[in-house]
């Protein structure tokens, strides 16, 4: 999670200073998290919930912990928008939730959500758990994006193969090997070479249809 010469960096969001201590304290006695510097912590709070972006982004904070005792509707979305933003591993603590509330909080990025769950003894497993889930919830948002931009190239290579096929009258082999051979000589990706294609064929058609 972090960068090996500082602790663990641990945000605590919480208005009732009595509920922080409980964190702060099962922190501190449990030495941190197994992803952390060798279990060490450095802990900062907020202890009221105005500019929370510009805030949070000041503290730059590894994990964050929020603790809303009874939050109403509009606390708990700022809290989900948030998350949303934040993009850090994120533990929500609340003393009475209901089934919209806690899909919300999934829908929003929430790695946990922990109802009536507020005792020091828990800080350091939920803490953990927090961690691996963002991380594997992080792995796989990476791995779609890359599949995305993947299924994006091959749809551009594919038009750009077309065009040369009808402008060179080639076989899709050749202008995919044309493709490649030019992408290599001028050090680009063939994808890119292949949006430039597609962008030269764009400007003679309009330059023909005028």
């Amino acid at each position: 999670m972090t960068s090996t010469d500082r602790p663990l960096r641990i945000l605590i969001i919480d208005e009732n200073a009595v509920r922080a201590a409980i964190l702060e304290e099962g922190l501190r006695e449990a030495g941190g998290s197994d992803d952390g510097m060798n279990g060490a912590v450095e802990i900062a709070h907020i202890r009221d919930m105005t500019n929370l972006l510009p805030r949070i982004a000041a503290v730059d904070p590894d994990v964050i912990l929020i603790d809303l005792e009874n939050p109403s509707r509009d606390t708990l979305e700022q809290m989900f928008q948030v998350s949303r933003l934040a993009r850090r591993p994120i533990a929500m603590f609340v003393d009475k939730s209901d089934r919209a509330a806690a899909q919300a909080a999934v829908d929003a990025g929430v790695s946990a959500y922990i109802v009536d769950g507020l005792r020091k003894e828990r800080v350091k497993p939920i803490l953990d758990v927090t961690i691996s889930r963002f991380q594997a919830f992080d792995r796989l948002q990476t791995e779609l994006s890359q599949a995305k931009s993947q299924l994006e190239d091959r749809k551009i290579i594919d038009q750009a193969k077309g065009i040369l096929m009808k402008q060179r009258n080639m076989t899709e082999d050749e202008a995919y090997v044309l493709l490649r051979r030019t992408a290599m000589s001028q050090n680009r990706k063939i994808a890119d070479l292949a949006r430039s294609v597609i962008a030269v064929a764009a400007l003679f058609e309009g330059r023909n249809d005028a």
